[in-house]
Order: C-alpha cells, then sequence, then structure tokens
C-alpha cells in the first residue's frame, strides 16, 4: 500500500556509530600482533600505527568528497564507475564480493568467536571447531537482523559503538596508570634497527590498516542519510580523529604491559594484556572484544549489502539483487547472498592468511577510488562540491596506496598472486557476461528464475529514486 525504497533512516549519530563500529572491531584486538611481527620493533610498530592513521584521515577526507559530488550509494564500486568507467568498476565488484568481503567478514567472524570463548577455555586456547561454530552462528544473527531491520540494524550499531568505546577505555586506563608508576622498561630500546626488514613494512601497513578500515563506510549507504553534505564530512573527520587518538593509547597500554615475545606469542592480545594487568576483568573484556567484532560484521553486512544493491540497479549484476522486501524495506537478497562464500572462508580459513589475501585487492581499488576523484574533477571542473580537499590529498593517498600493493608482491608473493589472480579473472566474464548481450532465449530463462525468486522472497524494485 506504500511506496517500497530505502529511507533515510541515518542520522549524523548513527553515521558516525556506524563509522566507529566498522573501524573499532577485531582489528585493534590481533592487528598488534601482525604489525609488530612486520615492522620488528616497538617503536616503529607505533610509527606505523600512527602513520596508517593519518593515511586513513586523508582517505577518508577524499572519500568525503566524492560522497558530496556524487550522490548515489555503493561505495567504491559507485565511485570507480562514475569516474573510471564500467570495466574497472566491474573488476572490483568480482573481487570484492568472491575474494575482499567474505575474506573480511571471516577474519572478523572468527575474531568474535574466539573472543566469545576465550572465558570458558582459559587458561587453554579454545577449540578450533568450536571457535568456528560460534563464528558463523554469530554471522549468521547479523544476517537475520540486517534482513528483518534497518531501524534495528542502525540501533545495535548505535550501542555496540558505546561498547566498542569502553572496551578500549577498559584497555587504556590500566595501562596509562601502570605508565604513570614508571613502567617503561618494555620501551627501552624501541627503535631496534637490526630487527627492521623493509621488504615487510607493507605487510605491516596491511595489519594496521585492516585495523582502520571501515572510515570508508558511510560512501556505501550515502542515499540512507539524512543531510549527507553536512553530515559525511563532520562523521567522517570526528570519527577518524576518535579513532586514531584510541588506537594509539591502546597499543601504548598493551606494551607498557606486555613485552615485544608476549604480544608476539598471544593468540589474542587483548586478553593476554588484562590476563596481565587487570585480572578482574578477564572474563569481562573478551566478551566486550567479541560484541566490538559483532558490530562490525553488522556493519559489514549493512554496508556491502548496498554495493550489490546499486551494481544490480547499474545492470552489472542480477536484476534480483536490486530488490526491497515489500515489508520490511530491506535489500533481502543482497543481504543474504554473502552468506555461502564467509561460510567457506571461516570454515577454511586462517586469520594473518586472510588478512593479507583481501588487503591487497581492497587497497587497489580504494587506490583506483581516489585516482578516480582527480579525474573527476578534472572532467567537470564547473560541478560545485560542498566539501573540497586540496589536491594533494588524493594524489599523494593514490600514490601510497598503489605503491604499498606493488611492494606486497615481495613481501608476501603467493597469496597475493592468489588475490590478484581472483581480481584479472573478472576480465572474460565481463566481456562474456556483461559486455555481451545474451540470447533471447537465456534471457528469458534468467527472467523466468529472478520471477520465481522474487515472488518467494516477497521482493519488488525500488519505487522511488533516491539519488
Amino acid at each position: 500500500e506504500e511506496a517500497v525504497f530505502l529511507r533515510k533512516k541515518i542520522t549524523l549519530l548513527r553515521a558516525f556509530s556506524l563509522l566507529i563500529g566498522s573501524m573499532v572491531g577485531s582489528g585493534i584486538f590481533i592487528s598488534p600482533k601482525g604489525v609488530l611481527k612486520n615492522s620488528g620493533s616497538v617503536g616503529f610498530s607505533l610509527v606505523v600505527w600512527f602513520a596508517c592513521g593519518i593515511l586513513s584521515m586523508l582517505g577518508a577526507l577524499c572519500y568525503a568528497e566524492l560522497g558530496t559530488r556524487i550522490t548515489k550509494s555503493g561505495g567504491h564500486y559507485i565511485y570507480i564507475l562514475e569516474t573510471l568507467g564500467p570495466l574497472p568498476s566491474f573488476l572490483f565488484l568480482w573481487a570484492e564480493f568472491f575474494a575482499i568481503r567474505p575474506a573480511n567478514s571471516a577474519v572478523v567472524s572468527l575474531a568474535f568467536g574466539r573472543y566469545m570463548l576465550e572465558p570458558f577455555f582459559a587458561p587453554c586456547a579454545a577449540p578450533v571447531s568450536a571457535v568456528k561454530l560460534v563464528s558463523l552462528l554469530g554471522y549468521y544473527t547479523v544476517l537475520t537482523l540486517n534482513s528483518w531491520s534497518v531501524t534495528w540494524s542502525a540501533r545495535l550499531q548505535t550501542a555496540l559503538s558505546i561498547i566498542k568505546l569502553l572496551a578500549l577505555a577498559l584497555i587504556i586506563v590500566p595501562g596509562m596508570m601502570l605508565l604513570a608508576q614508571g613502567h617503561t622498561e618494555n620501551f627501552q630500546d624501541a627503535f631496534d634497527r637490526q630487527s627492521l626488514v623493509l621488504d615487510k613494512l607493507p605487510l605491516a601497513f596491511y595489519a594496521g590498516m585492516f585495523a582502520y578500515s571501515g572510515w570508508f563506510q558511510t560512501s556505501f549507504v550515502r542515499e540512507e542519510l539524512v543531510r549527507p553534505e553536512r553530515n559525511i564530512p563532520l562523521a567522517v573527520i570526528v570519527s577518524v580523529i576518535t579513532v586514531i587518538v584510541g588506537y594509539m593509547l591502546t597499543n601504548v597500554s598493551y606494551y607498557t604491559v606486555l613485552g615485544t615475545q608476549d604480544v608476539l606469542a598471544s593468540p589474542a592480545v587483548a586478553v593476554s594484556f588484562v590476563q596481565r594487568a587487570f585480572k578482574s576483568l578477564i572474563s569481562v573484556l573478551p566478551v566486550l572484544v567479541a560484541l566490538s567484532c559483532f558490530g562490525t560484521m553488522n556493519g559489514g553486512i549493512f554496508t556491502f549489502s548496498r554495493t550489490l544493491f546499486v551494481a544490480s540497479r547499474e545492470g552489472q549484476w542480477p536484476p534480483l539483487f536490486s530488490m526491497i522486501h515489500i515489508r520490511r524495506h530491506t535489500p533481502l537478497p543482497a543481504v543474504m547472498l554473502m552468506f555461502p562464500l564467509v561460510t567457506a572462508m571461516v570454515c577454511i580459513g586462517d586469520i594473518y592468511h586472510l588478512m593479507n589475501f583481501f588487503s591487497f585487492s581492497r587497497w587497489l581499488f580504494i587506490g583506483l577510488a581516489t585516482l578516480g576523484l582527480i579525474v573527476h574533477r578534472r572532467r567537470h571542473p564547473e560541478l560545485h562540491s560542498p566539501f573540497k580537499v586540496p589536491l594533494f590529498v588524493p594524489v599523494f593517498f593514490t600514490i601510497i596506496c598503489l605503491f604499498t600493493v606493488a611492494m606486497s608482491f615481495y613481501s608476501d608473493p603467493v597469496n597475493i598472486s592468489i588475490g590478484c589472480t581472483m581480481v584479472l579473472s573478472g576480465f572474460p566474464v565481463y566481456y562474456l557476461i556483461i559486455h555481451r548481450q545474451m540470447s533471447n532465449r537465456c534471457r528469458s530463462s534468467f527472467y523466468y528464475l529472478t520471477h520465481k525468486l522474487q515472488l518467494l522472497l516477497e521482493v519488488v524494485q525500488q519505487e522511488i529514486k533516491t539519488y
């Protein structure tokens, strides 16, 4: 009885919560080990953390301008499509669906399962099969919620963002108290040059940037934002600064309590920290960390479903995935599509290999998106943007992204080659299916199947343009 479309339900507070909830997830609780391992020393690892924060801020500012210039949802995909054309945008979509997003979701889900079970098995490690089972249960719960209601997904994200900041505070406060009491022995000889291996630095940056990843999430839901011209830049700037400060203090707290070998040996750094510094919270903090990962899963499903929704609307994905549930007003088919791949990666994957696997493709396409901002400015100098960054910001950020991607071939050639192959495999698919028109017989069979699924899922095409 009413028009079916995605409502504008994301206010400034919800946008801020979406960004905080997406950035502060499993990364700060698992990435310190990866950053330290590949940077070689405490001092250099802190430099990497700060540099990753600054890079994230530059990238977030570029995306804030893109979000005010291009009024469609879809994030990286729509920015590449509108600036560089359909082929690179489809390659991103292909890599994102088959590699980047399921691997990222699997990493966060596995961290959720590990931290959720930690209090029940301490001091022993939780069984791998139990971790994977709980990881999948958590992911399926979030998937169901996003299929059910946009409002409740947004409310959950706001509540979990508060829990995330509380979890960081429980690490920062005792660490700063010990540091104030003079416990600085773990910072002696912090910049040990002999342990620095330059060709491993890209992997350290991948681990650090994974912890900050999420600063681009508002760009995926641009059409559902209230007053996007104002709220996108404001939410981005405040949230990234908040996370940089929180992450730096958290890492200083880790190193105040734990030595280098303790961090490298720990499967769950936050739990090792509590065991050493604040034993009364040994059963509380892992649960808070698990809920933090739960919020990151929620934000990831919420935003990536919009990418599939927009790609379907643009004709580069099956039309079923641009449909909305007639009563729930959620993009139900797009939300549900990811669960088979995520299930497979959770069952067979390892956190750190998965992280390197998807980071190559992610930062390649983020670099292309910011390159697209430069191209869009040259093509449309007459276009007025309510938010504009200096030209050197997208230029510098693009160079850093592409340079890091190139260097990573020397650091982890196996996983990076797999990621590169995944991207290149999209070429024949694009030319055989997207670029080339299907025969009438294939088209009839395809639309028959779509119609049956549409009836089963109770979904229809969006009736009102929101861009």
